[in-house]
């Protein structure tokens, strides 16, 4: 059988995992992943990466929900696995809190995540300004060890990473069969989606092993996310902000918002800084789409705009990707059986 030949722009949690997704579920591709940045310079390298969905206006919820289960699964197995080490995942349990009664008891995903429950007023002790919370047991994912596992797993499939700047899907016009747009923040020039926008996100990551519990206030403004090698503190959502210097006035209300929720983290050390601008939209786009130019037909499947949530939708979009994926090959398979009558 004819190989297929796929291009996957974009070398983030969304294109490197939706490489590897296609590597596993159509065997007769060869995959190329071209990015101008590789981990460790990837939004999804600042990324806290844990698995808390955030909800997109424009996606059916139904939707939302199934991406955020078949990720779910997915890292589950590799956490139940002698994986779990090199691909930087872990179980971390805590507590997500509120200063009012939020209008949704029960997210969506309530029943996806591991033991959700409504907290104690026992439990509630240790928050003082609040007044209602639910503890769940999620997972966390840390994005410097994920990525260099999805793009180990990829090579050993045999993928290839090319470092260049696509400036023109056309480009790649002739040497690829499809092209898979996983270039998040990028597709704004590359494809002119002007739908999408910076989220610009700045947060700490310190040094405080004593934090087993991750705290998350409802507003998901503020959190506490402990991590293999550090604790994530967080965090800013300034929409429309390209600015990727770290703001030491963000850093110090970061740290005075977090010293509320866990005073002990006045003791923690190795105070780092990080910036990542989130590629958000109202709704990720995930479709395909058939470029024509001078008559010549480019077959394109978009996978981005996943802003805050990348982490915990991304096996689920990758999996429909390669639906998508595989309707192109049997469009094409079917045309050129038609040439050739």
């Amino acid at each position: 059988m004819e190989m297929t030949r796929v291009a996957v722009i974009g070398a983030g949690v969304i294109g490197l995992s939706t490489a590897v997704c296609i590597s596993e579920s159509i065997p007769q591709c060869s995959i190329d992943v071209i990015s101008d940045k590789f981990t460790p310079n990837t939004t999804s390298d600042v990324a806290a990466g844990m698995l808390i969905p955030h909800a997109y206006p424009d996606t059916p919820v139904y939707l939302q929900k199934q991406w955020f289960q078949e990720t779910f699964d997915r890292l589950f197995g590799i956490t139940n696995s002698s994986e779990a080490i090199d691909a930087g995942i872990h179980l971390v349990s805590g507590w997500q809190i509120y200063r009012s009664i939020p209008p949704q008891e029960r997210p969506f995903w309530a029943d996806i995540v591991l033991g959700f429950r409504r907290m104690t007023e026992s439990e509630l002790k240790k928050f003082p300004q609040h007044v209602f919370g639910q503890t769940f047991t999620t997972m966390k994912c840390e994005g410097l060890s994920y990525l260099q596992w999805l793009e180990k797993r990829l090579r050993k499939s045999g993928g290839h990473i090319h470092i260049r700047k696509v400036e023109d899907l056309w480009e790649l016009y002739g040497s690829y069969d499809i092209v898979v747009n996983c270039s998040g923040l990028g597709s704004r020039e590359l494809v002119g989606d002007l739908e999408l926008f910076p989220v610009r996100g700045q947060v700490l990551k310190v040094q405080a092993p004593w934090v087993k519990h991750f705290i998350r206030d409802g507003d998901g403004l503020t959190y506490i996310y402990p991590g293999a090698f550090n604790v994530t503190l967080g965090g800013t959502r300034q929409k429309d902000d390209w600015n990727l210097s770290p703001d030491p006035q963000n850093s110090r209300e970061i740290l005075n918002r977090c010293w509320a929720l866990e005073p002990s983290l006045q003791g923690a050390w190795d105070i780092k800084e990080k910036v990542g601008l989130r590629p958000s939209r109202p709704g990720v786009r995930l479709q395909k789409e058939i470029l024509t130019q001078n008559g010549h037909q480019l077959p394109v499947v978009h996978n981005y705009g996943h802003g805050a949530g990348g982490f915990s939708v991304h096996w689920g979009t990758a999996l429909q990707a390669v639906q998508l994926i595989k309707e192109l090959i049997t469009t094409l398979r079917i045309s050129t059986f038609k040439a050739k009558l």
